[in-house]
């Protein structure tokens, strides 16, 4: 591959150098007059695509030749998405008795374990439940004993059936009732069996539901809160994963087991992988996209639900013609090389001639115009459709056909292209 070394010059002076025809004057010393307007004239007729640079631009701006190579280029798709926490670590807190909030222990940002009390609430109700349970317990004692003296009239024919019959009856209710209020005050937090009356609870607990971070606080201290009403809303970031949206014409390109690279919108500049998953079976809105989830791999410090992401899933190398990226220009919304071609300049668009005076003819220097200077080379824009981009190396398909071998600028095309538009298809 034919190289030519960069020379130590700036890059403004290159572009000036280039901008200039390589420091050589148009001006002849007469002025422009009639030939400039020819040059005006001759300019309109089309935009260049063949430049030339002679040995000294060509040093300055360290144009580097090379062909089109065959490589694998890491195809991938773009997608956007945000960061989700599946709803089974998730959690609402709330009570399933109404209460007025007597007690709040928890803020936004509070790390709490599973069963932890986050909050007290207080109602009357809640000593009358435990006072009918403690009550119960004599009931029932005199409920058994009557029963059993019933049965003992009953076997010696000195009672009626009918009170035997009340008495089993009252004492079952009773068996039923108590049966209900301990199932009752398990729910509201209180163990039945240290319950009496010297420790009679006014107050009963909310408890976390999962472990994680309390991600929002509903109630404030003196509100009512019900089972309707959540106290707190406790997230667990452990098993946070990715959603991401993938547009129809992508799906044939994803399976489980893909690489995901992603960062958030908000922090571009650190990345983050995951794995695909699972792959949704129908379209989420009407953007007729697919949602897929992904596996955060590695440390998922600073992640919070709800966060925006961009991400990259990769799928498989394919092999395509490519050139460094450095070797194509952008124009008017569209991509091109230059190839190194024996071409001349089109008419009216003569780049790099030396003492030309406008008409075409060059005077005093005993060369013809159009002749090539010595180490000079012929460049032309070619157009190309851009592919995949991986490595420093973008696919690309060239609009016309190249033969193959084909020497093209793999450094500097930039400046040819500047040298181009600066000329505007004008003799210099």
């Amino acid at each position: 591959m034919k190289r030519i070394i960069l020379a130590g010059v700036t890059l403004a002076g290159a572009l000036f150098f280039l901008a200039c025809g390589g420091g050589h004057s148009a001006d002849d010393g007469h002025g422009h007059g009639a030939s400039g307007e020819q040059e005006e004239e001759g300019h309109e007729e089309g935009a260049a695509t063949i430049a030339v640079l002679n040995a000294e631009q060509l040093k300055a701006v360290g144009i580097q030749i090379g062909e089109i190579e065959r490589r694998k280029i890491n195809a991938s798709i773009t997608v956007v998405g945000r960061l989700e926490v599946p709803n089974f670590s998730k959690a609402n807190a709330t009570s399933l008795y109404g209460g007025v909030i007597q007690r709040l222990l928890v803020q936004v940002g509070s790390t709490v374990k599973k069963g932890q009390v986050i909050a007290r609430i207080a109602d009357p109700k809640f000593v009358q439940l435990q006072e009918e349970y403690l009550t119960l317990e004599s009931r029932i004692t005199f409920a058994s004993q009557e029963q059993k003296r019933q049965q003992e009239l009953n076997a010696g024919n000195a009672g009626a059936l009918r009170n035997l019959q009340n008495a089993e009856a009252e004492l079952n209710a009773l068996q039923t009732r108590q049966a209900s209020l301990k199932q009752q005050l398990g729910l509201m937090g209180l163990d039945p069996a240290t319950l009496n009356k010297g420790n009679l609870q006014s107050s009963l607990p909310v408890k976390s539901p999962v472990g994680g971070t309390v991600s929002n606080v509903f109630a404030k201290v003196g509100s009512y809160v019900d089972v309707s009403s959540p106290v707190a809303e406790i997230v667990n970031n452990a098993d946070i994963h990715v959603d991401l949206n993938v547009f129809e014409k992508d799906l044939p390109s994803i399976r489980v087991g893909q690489v995901v690279s992603f960062s958030l919108t908000n922090n571009p500049g650190r990345t983050y992988d995951a794995e695909v998953f699972s792959i949704g079976a129908s379209f989420e809105g009407d953007g007729k996209s697919v949602p897929v989830h992904c596996t955060i791999k590695g440390d998922k410090t600073g992640l919070i639900d709800g966060m925006g992401i961009n991400g990259q899933i990769s799928h498989e190398d394919a092999e395509a013609p490519a050139v460094p990226n450095e070797a194509i220009v952008e124009a008017d919304g569209k991509y091109y090389i230059f190839v190194v071609t024996d071409k001349e300049p089109e008419e009216g668009h003569e780049h790099g001639s030396e003492g030309d005076d406008g008409g075409g003819h060059s005077e005093g220097d005993g060369h013809e115009h159009g002749a090539e200077e010595e180490g000079s080379m012929n460049f032309e824009k070619i157009e190309v459709a851009k592919g995949e981009s991986s490595l420093g190396y973008t696919a690309v398909t060239p609009v016309t056909e190249l033969a193959a071998g084909t020497q093209i600028v793999t450094k500097g095309a930039f400046f040819i292209n500047a040298k181009m538009s600066n000329t505007g298809g004008h003799s210099h």
